[in-house]
């Protein structure tokens, strides 16, 4: 049985969690570097900042549950605008594990939540 049309795996992860093999490329998607993560220790192989929500999207939001929805459909539409990282991202998925790593408190309420949706459909 052939893998080779297997769906991507795209896995997300606090960037304050330690790195592990299973992680395969692990791609920061926040706009800021992770506040007491050593870039030595954090095991990223793509800092894509550009992919991650604008300024005034991510102070709007503020990981307020009750924007959430709000947030979700915001954050896409930047997305639609962004094909081409969209894209690379999608290309590393395809060469095997992805990790999206993002250093919100909140594990439910994130935007790497929102990019790992819109990478799998």
């Amino acid at each position: 049985m052939s893998h080779s049309k297997a769906a991507p795996e795209v896995r997300i992860k606090r960037a304050y969690e330690p790195p592990s093999p299973r992680d395969g490329t692990r791609v920061l998607v926040d706009r800021l570097w992770p506040r007491g993560v050593k870039k030595a220790d954090a095991g990223i192989a793509q800092w894509m900042k550009e992919i991650a929500p604008s300024n005034e999207l991510r102070k709007w939001f503020g990981h307020d549950p009750e924007r959430w929805q709000e947030f979700r459909r915001r954050y896409k539409a930047e997305l639609a605008q962004k094909r081409e990282l969209v894209g690379q991202l999608r290309e590393i998925a395809r060469q095997g594990p992805l990790t999206l790593v993002y250093s919100a408190h909140d594990e439910v309420h994130n935007q790497a939540v929102v990019l790992r949706e819109k990478l799998l459909h």
